[in-house]
């Protein structure tokens, strides 16, 4: 698709002409500069046949129009001067000029000449479409990637991250406070008498409870690198780094209590009439040769205590 911009009919029907003998070339004459921008967004011409000189908008002016304008900006422009000056010429090479005729040229290297530039102009949009649907395929492969990882590290039925990434997240925790030198605090939490709710109410309401248990560890982890995992059954864990041991007992209280505040009735507990916790906590500056399991150890010690001692309860060791 051609599209010539020029205030003069004679030199309109002259480039008609010399087109009108290739049969793959469409033809499209706009008289007036003023609607040239708008024309040539309808009709997405693959070059532009653009005038310098004419009344009300000089050719320099549009051809920086076509430039500024997001529709047409890429499109081929070729410059059609009386003028063979090279100042001329540079000046329309600096506007974003593509190409430069003398008019009128003759046929053939007209024609060669938009052929040349609108095959480029092709091509170029055909990379851009191939390079689009490149970086949308990347996209949704990352996506898809994203939301495999997750569901890797999750646990299926409470969304919290699973055993396999706990233990991951806890030796890489554990290497950094050993490089550091702080404290890395862990709460290990379990659901009073589960396994009697089960017995009692069922399977499908013990999940839900798992669910409604995590959602509150969930909330309780307000820190980026706070990580809330099912440890196993009815067992859950909270990575807690640069925790002190008076503010791990406070999380650790305020998890307590928003889980029996829930209020689930639990008829099967001799702790209490709802669904109850129990919370064991440990906080370790680790040392040189020690595992991450040692505060893994201790944070259990606290919580085999807490059950020892009635339930509903946090002990810290």
């Amino acid at each position: 698709m051609v599209l010539l911009v020029d205030d003069q009919a004679m030199v309109g029907e002259a480039v008609r002409r010399a087109l009108s003998t290739e049969s793959d070339i469409d033809f499209h004459y706009c008289s007036q500069p003023d609607e040239a921008v708008a024309v040539a967004q309808r009709t997405k011409p693959t070059v532009i046949l653009q005038d310098l000189v004419m009344p009300g908008v000089d050719g320099l002016t549009l051809v920086r129009r076509y430039r500024d304008n997001p529709a047409t900006r890429d499109i081929p422009i070729i410059v059609l001067s009386t003028k063979e000056e090279a100042a001329t010429k540079g000046a329309a090479f600096a506007a974003g000029a593509n190409d430069y005729l003398v008019k009128l040229p003759d046929s053939i290297e007209l024609i060669a000449r938009i052929r040349y530039h609108s095959r480029s102009y092709l091509n170029q949009l055909q990379r851009d479409e191939a390079y689009r649907a490149l970086r949308q395929s990347q996209q949704q492969l990352l996506e898809t990637n994203l939301e495999l990882q997750r569901l890797t590290n999750s646990d299926g039925l409470t969304s919290l991250s699973n055993r396999r990434y706990f233990d991951e997240y806890l030796g890489a925790e554990w290497r950094r406070a050993l490089r550091e030198r702080t404290q890395l605090a862990l709460l290990m939490i379990d659901v009073d008498a589960f396994k009697a709710y089960n017995d009692t109410y069922g399977h499908v309401a013990g999940d839900e409870v798992l669910r409604r248990v995590a959602s509150v560890i969930r909330d309780n982890c307000t820190r980026a690198t706070d990580l809330p995992a099912r440890f196993g059954g009815e067992e859950f864990a909270m990575v807690l780094p640069l925790t002190s041991p008076g503010g791990v007992r406070l999380l650790a209280e305020k998890v307590r209590r928003a889980v029996q505040a829930l209020a689930i009735t639990h008829s099967g507990s001799l702790t209490a009439d709802c669904v109850t916790v129990s919370i064991g906590g440990a906080v370790l500056v680790p040392q040189p040769d020690e595992p991450s399991s040692r505060l893994v150890e201790a944070a259990d010690t606290g919580l085999y205590q807490a059950k020892r001692n009635g339930r509903n309860q946090v002990v810290m060791v």
